[in-house]
């Protein structure tokens, strides 16, 4: 046996910080790579082993498929052994694509499809009965039976509730040699120019064949000729009419409804799929919202004349082609342009925001003459919608601002045509399943098998089968509050995180690598215990596991542990300990000592009392809420709290923050229902500091995100050199043209294209990799060119801009969040994932407070090893002491014992959540029996 099968061999990795490290992993062991946020450890694990294992999947195409796949560049790496094929899961891999859901990422719905299609009963939705479907053999057999004996004929409906006059269709049915139709139930002779009346709707049948039922074999023939041709022209539905009575009755080769014979296709997956126009409801497309314009927003003050900008689109009067049309409707309905909206005629109000058409007359007095008007106006309503669906992205914004998003009325939400809701399993139709939570699915589908008919059991066995291991794999997740109609794009990073690692555990592969970076990222301590129980049993069917983490327990639970350090950035890259768990904990390093309790988080002496002041939410339903009352007590630092799904982000980042934001700002986001609010004078501005990504473009640096470089530019701009060469701000930038070299376009690098091979990035000949050209360069602040001070680091800069306060301000905060070893100008691409969000704190952070601010930070602890919380909870108390309020969403421990305040949100997720389980300090909060956040800050405490 090779010494590789049982590790993975990396050797001089040097990929962005690493120093040329040569590790050696365990293979089938459940591996942690530990360090300070931005120490290199996802350089090794995502950069290095990920990256090189995709490359060695991709070179075994061949070099025509590999054009179409981009080639995967060559990490900086000696040689690596043992890998084998690799599967990463990341924070940012969901789609924002509203027609994604969690049960199409989990494939859960593609089963679901495939039940309904094969195993479902349909029913009728006019009638609720259940629909049948026959074979012509016997259809047969039923009419010999129900009309024993009596006349009938036998006709092929081809028209349903539908308008128009139908003469070419009269002339088409004669030319194939019909002789009679029945048109509203009477049957009328086919002459020649023969219509109906085009504003009416009717029902129009082809009579195929009149006959009498009887025991003869010619009978049968002729019976079942009749069917055929009656299937054919009526698209597999026929007619039977018993002569004497005139009663109908309807005959099917599709799923048909026995007394008002409306059929349906024969159910196929797609029918279910609001992905496919066979499936999707006509009227959203398969979205299951809409944006419908609101004529509150069209005409926001009633009191204002359309002359005076009454319509909030069109603003007060000018010259222009559409006034001209209000004028006209003005003069047809009487009335004049400085009447008080609320004063025009009703009539009036319809055609200016609906449109219409109309023609009148207008006498002239003076000249006697009578002058003729046409109005054929769009309505401004219409206007805006047809805005709307154009395809500028700025007119659709524009229009936005007038509309409100409602659920779809045709479809309830629910993304599907009518048809297709109406096929049910065990009585629950595929819109009812997608809208329960996982949990009470897994507990529908527990006893189903059993509550089917045995040709339904034998049909559905395996489909029900595969559906209940992937859910059973949800809620081993921690998943147990999703519904599989929640859309992807309305998860957090953690979750969609969990859903793919579900996904993973549910193909059941076996000799896999894969690498997780800190899935347990939104999982409270209590759902902590099944994620690592899920990597555990993924380690145990043969795969390798290694997972990027700073969770105490995830640490303490792995087989081997590689801790990154010593510092961040350049200070770090080396690897300075590794082995098992229990050998960490005796090493002198920084991961160490927060392990074995040599350092920690201190909690605070006392607790900030806060002044007194509060800011009171009551009334929220949003999601899960049970018509929630909140007290925030102003001037503390406060932690929400709850398990995963419970309803934090509902309460605070979708029903709070839009409230706030509204209030100082004027946002635009629409709060989930509550229903009052008291306290907002005590604030004066909020400021939130969310999970999304920041921009990640090479372009992007910590000086372009932070506004710093703005700052900096306008500085070069007034040295005393560059205004006698007229240079601007502008001319500082390497994003446009005049300063920037044109060979790179202000990149630094120049890609040299490979046809076969990876792009090759090389230094740019002409700047030498500086990005400005040389007049730019020219120009020195304390003898630094502009591309000298990019590639400061913070704690340099923040020296040399001592005396500038606008830019030391924002250097500052960078440096007080722990960046400063990062350099202004590092490309965006390259910050780890902690890195980023604590850029994106500090550009937050640095903005003016003003002792009344209320700052709302959602997890910030992502990304971040137990030495830099620390360092971002001194900058948050900081804030806290000097009369500001910040509010923190969070499940790490080591936030919420330093908090003053705590709200507690459960006691489940998703329905089972949704009340203020436990409020107080954390002194009072672990004395309480029910919440499950006691149970684990006492542990702390």
């Amino acid at each position: 046996m090779s010494p590789f099968n049982d590790s993975i061999e990396v050797q001089g990795a040097r990929v962005h910080n690493l120093k040329n490290i040569d590790v050696t992993i365990p293979r089938e062991q459940l591996v942690v790579i530990t360090g300070l946020s931005g120490s290199g450890k996802s350089s090794l694990a995502f950069d290095t082993i990920y990256a090189e294992g995709q490359r060695r999947y991709i070179e075994t195409f061949s070099a025509y498929a590999r054009q179409f796949l981009g080639s995967l560049e060559r990490p900086d790496v000696d040689k690596i052994d043992g890998l084998s094929p690799v599967i990463a899961i990341e924070q940012k891999t969901t789609s924002k694509s509203p027609r994604s859901t969690v049960g199409t990422i989990t494939e859960i719905y593609d089963f679901l499809r495939l039940l309904y299609a094969r195993a479902a009963d349909a029913y009728s939705f006019n009638t609720g009965e259940q629909m049948v479907s026959y074979n012509d053999e016997q259809i047969k057999d039923l009419i010999l039976d129900a009309y024993k004996g009596k006349r009938i004929n036998i006709l092929s409906p081809v028209i349903r509730s539908r308008k128009g006059h139908y003469r070419e269709l009269f002339e088409q049915i004669a030319k194939q040699g019909f002789v009679k139709v029945r048109t509203d139930g009477v049957i009328v002779d086919l002459e020649k120019g023969l219509k109906l009346d085009r504003y009416k709707t009717h029902d129009i049948e082809i009579v195929i064949d009149r006959l009498k039922i009887d025991d003869s074999d010619n009978n049968e023939k002729r019976l079942m000729e009749s069917i055929n041709t009656a299937m054919y022209h009526g698209d597999d539905v026929l007619m039977v009419i018993d002569q004497d009575t005139n009663e109908p009755r309807f005959f099917s080769r599709n799923l048909m409804c026995p007394s008002t014979g409306i059929s349906y296709p024969n159910p196929e997956p797609n029918n279910f799929s609001f992905n496919s126009p066979k499936g999707a409801c006509n009227n959203c497309n398969g979205i299951g919202e809409l944006y419908v314009v609101n004529d509150k927003k069209l005409v926001p003050d009633e009191s204002l004349s359309i002359k005076n900008g009454a319509l909030a689109p069109h603003g007060p009067q000018k010259k222009s082609w559409i006034f001209k049309q209000f004028e006209t409707i003005a003069q047809r309905f009487e009335f004049s342009l400085n009447d008080p909206w609320a004063a025009i005629p009703e009539e009036a109000k319809q055609v200016i925001l609906k449109g219409g058409k109309d023609k009148f007359t207008v006498e002239s007095k003076l000249l006697g003459v009578a002058r003729d008007y046409n109005i054929d106006f769009e309505g401004v309503a219409n206007f805006i919608e047809s805005q709307y669906n154009s395809d500028s992205s700025s007119l659709k914004r524009w229009a936005k601002e007038y509309m409100d998003k409602v659920t779809c009325p045709v479809c309830d939400g629910s993304r599907l045509r009518k048809e297709s809701l109406y096929f049910k399993v065990d009585g629950k139709s595929i819109a009812d399943l997608v809208n329960m939570d996982v949990i009470e699915l897994g507990n529908w589908f527990n006893g189903l098998l059993e509550r089917l008919s045995p040709k339904q059991q034998q049909i559905s066995a395996e489909i029900i089968k595969e559906i209940r291991s992937r859910v059973q794999f949800l809620l081993d997740v921690g998943l147990t509050y999703l519904s599989l109609n929640r859309s992807s794009k309305s998860l957090s990073g953690g979750e969609a995180q969990r859903i793919r690692l579900a996904t993973q555990i549910g193909s059941q592969l076996v000799g896999v690598l894969y690498i997780l970076d800190e899935p347990s990222i939104g999982l409270h301590q209590r759902d902590n215990e099944k994620l690592i129980n899920s990597l555990i049993s993924l380690r145990d069917v043969g795969n390798s596991v290694i997972v990027v983490e700073h969770d105490k327990d995830m640490i303490e639970r792995a087989d081997h542990v590689i801790d990154i350090g010593p510092f961040a950035g350049k200070h770090g890259g080396e690897i300075i300990s590794e082995g098992t768990p229990k050998e960490l904990v005796s090493q002198h390093t920084l991961t160490a000592a927060y392990l074995n309790g040599e350092k920690e988080i201190e909690i605070p002496k006392t607790r900030r009392k806060g002044n007194g002041k509060k800011l009171i939410l009551k009334g929220c339903t949003g999601n899960n809420l049970k018509n929630v009352d909140v007290e925030f007590p102003l001037g503390k630092m406060i932690g929400i709290t709850g398990v995963s799904g419970s309803g934090k982000s509902t309460l605070i980042n979708e029903t709070l923050y839009p409230i706030l934001n509204a209030h100082y700002f004027n946002g635009v986001k629409v709060p989930m229902p509550y229903k009052s609010i008291k306290g907002l004078e005590h604030l004066d501005k909020v400021i939130d500091i969310n999970q999304s990504p920041i921009g990640r473009t090479p372009r992007s640096n910590p000086a372009t995100y932070t506004k710093t470089f703005d700052e900096i530019r306008k500085l070069f701009a007034m040295i005393p050199e560059a205004m006698i060469r007229g240079y601007k701000p502008g001319r500082f930038s390497f994003n446009v043209k005049g300063g920037r070299c044109e060979t790179c376009q202000g990149g630094g690098l120049r890609v040299i294209e490979m046809n076969f091979l990876p792009d090759v990035y090389v230094e740019c000949e002409t700047c030498q990799g500086k990005r400005f050209n040389r007049e730019t360069l020219e120009i020195r602040y304390k003898g630094k060119s502009i591309s000298d001070v990019l590639n400061m680091t913070i704690e340099e800069a923040v020296n040399f801009f001592e005396h500038i306060p606008k830019i030391h301000r924002k250097l500052k905060t960078i440096k007080d969040v722990g960046l400063g070893y990062i350099t202004l100008g590092q490309q965006s691409t390259t910050l780890s994932g902690g890195e980023a969000q604590r850029i994106k704190l500090a550009t937050e952070l640095s903005k003016r407070d003003t002792g009344n601010t209320f700052y709302i930070l959602d997890e910030p602890t992502t990304g971040l090893h137990f030495e830099d919380i620390r360092v971002l909870m001194k900058v948050l108390n900081k804030l806290a002491d000097k009369g500001n309020t910040v509010l923190i969403i969070e499940h790490n421990l080591d936030v919420i014992k330093t908090v003053d305040y705590i709200i507690d949100i459960g006691y489940e997720g998703g329905k089972g959540g949704g009340e203020v389980v436990a409020k107080g300090t954390p002194e009072q909060l672990i004395k309480d029996k029910k919440s499950y956040t006691a149970q684990f800050l006492k542990k702390e405490m």
